[in-house]
């Protein structure tokens, strides 16, 4: 997660939000990504390098999940579809 954040410099909300589908094309991570930025519309294009590729790679094999699933980064809280924004922050000091 933290590798991804790095480098889309994305804001929390938008990060916690990502889909699947935004950072994989099949099966395959993509070296390339565009979102829709929650706060101004606007799409935000960022590359993906090699290393952060290799660590969602390894984060979709240890979570199990697909191409097809929404949500990259799912809740611990069954009620939220997403990690929330929280979560993240929270995570984030744990790391630190």
């Amino acid at each position: 997660m933290f590798n991804l954040a790095i480098d889309s410099k994305l804001r929390a909300c938008n990060l916690t939000k990502l889909r699947v589908r935004d950072v994989c094309h099949g099966e395959r991570v993509a070296s390339r990504a565009t979102i829709m930025q929650q706060k101004t519309q606007r799409p935000v294009q960022f590359e993906i390098t090699e290393q952060t590729r290799e660590s969602v790679a390894a984060w979709i094999r240890l979570a199990g999940l697909h191409a097809t699933d929404f949500h990259f980064f799912p809740s611990r809280i069954h009620d939220s579809p997403h990690l929330s924004t929280l979560q993240y922050i929270e995570t984030r000091h744990q790391t630190a």
